[in-house]
């Protein structure tokens, strides 16, 4: 680790942990596969909620959850729930309600909760949380339709930024797919665990990226990366403070408008597919900036096509080609998008614990109005 890295701030030290505790997480949850059975078993769908990044790691594991369990997974923001109830639901019943939190105590997470458990006899819940003592652990660890799971300490990031956290609860939630095959899971986050180490182990490259000091950058993922990518680019406007402005998008629709915001200063993050079929589309696109020169970009995956990078541009191989499929991969994409938040942040010359100078945002959201259901036969 070069002295840039060495910040001594919890963010960097969050960010570096990740796949030490990848394997804890594994462990904890398999720990409680009975509960987690009984509270699946008969369920026509389950719903995956959050808020933020917590709702992008929903969105970095429904599809791949949808086909191991082989029902109807969705992710819902925490929001939606507050404003539309069961509406914001499938009909399907008895239905799971998989909530992903950090600290358990955002307005939204412990308030669509409380409304679900008010309104909704049918619907079982689920809590994956980091804080023990956060307010989702304490209100339902004795509720009968419910299951709490609390991961290790550690992933209860005391920086502003989710990055432990976020991590290990994409893997809490994929573990529900893997209930009948702990020795499977846990192999297969062996496997993540070496690859994140390998990058962490050559987060100079991403640091180099940083020092472009692009002004905008769009992260771009197919899928269940998508996620990912949408993940990746509230890390960077988080820890620049919005002085990076960013977006995510999937690679077909960036030619539906969005690829105007592109300009020789823009940074596009291109975390590529493992599937072959899925990868010539995104290389199509990438070829076409190449024409286009629009943009720098940085070409994320394992065996990078040669010659697919223009002059300018840089390729991170984050594992051997092959190793990791794309449902696994949205963990190894988010350490990406970390780092190069970590490193955008002290090229600003910010505090990585501490971004928001003027306290615009915080570590958790800060408590707002909760509005009842309006008896008008709506919402």
């Amino acid at each position: 680790m070069n002295l840039a890295m060495r910040t001594d701030s919890d963010t960097q030290r969050e960010i570096w942990q990740q796949p030490s505790i990848w394997r804890n997480t594994a462990e904890r949850v398999m720990a409680s596969s009975g509960r987690l059975q009984e509270l699946l078993e008969g369920c026509g769908a389950v719903v995956l909620t959050g808020s933020g990044s917590s709702q992008f790691a929903g969105e970095c594991v429904d599809a791949a959850l949808e086909a191991r369990l082989g029902r109807p997974v969705r992710t819902v923001g925490g929001g939606a729930l507050l404003t539309h109830g069961a509406l914001a639901l499938p009909p399907l019943r008895p239905l799971l309600l998989v909530s992903l939190a950090r600290s358990g105590d955002s307005p939204e997470s412990a308030g669509a909760v409380e409304l679900m458990l008010r309104e909704e006899p049918e619907v079982r819940h689920l809590i994956f949380t980091c804080n023990r003592e956060g307010r989702l652990a304490r209100n339902l660890r004795q509720e009968p339709r419910a299951g709490v799971v609390v991961l290790d300490e550690r992933t209860n990031d005391r920086s502003l930024v989710m990055t432990s956290s976020f991590t290990n609860l994409v893997l809490a939630a994929r573990a529900l797919g893997w209930l009948a095959d702990a020795a499977g899971f846990q192999s297969m986050v062996s496997d993540l665990s070496r690859a994140g180490s390998a990058i962490l182990e050559n987060a100079e490259q991403l640091e180099q990226v940083a020092g472009w000091r692009s002004r905008r950058a769009i992260f771009l993922g197919s899928h269940c990366r998508f996620g990912a990518a949408r993940e990746a680019a509230l890390k960077t406007l988080e820890m620049t403070n919005g002085r990076v402005m960013t977006a995510a998008d999937t690679y077909l629709a960036l030619r539906h408008g969005p690829m105007c915001a592109i300009d020789d200063r823009t940074l596009v993050v291109c975390f590529l597919s493992n599937s072959p079929t899925v990868r010539a589309y995104e290389c199509d696109l990438i070829e076409e900036l190449n024409r286009k020169r629009l943009g720098r970009k940085l070409l994320v995956g394992s065996g990078v096509p040669t010659g697919l990078a223009a002059e300018e541009d840089a390729v991170f191989e984050t594992v051997e080609a092959g190793a990791v499929n794309d449902n696994d991969a949205p963990v190894l994409d988010a350490l990406v998008g970390q780092l190069l938040g970590y490193f955008r942040c002290l090229e600003e010359g910010l505090w990585p614990d501490a971004p928001s100078k003027d306290g615009v945002i915080n570590r958790v959201v800060e408590d707002f109005r909760l509005h009842t259901k309006v008896e008008d036969g709506g919402w």
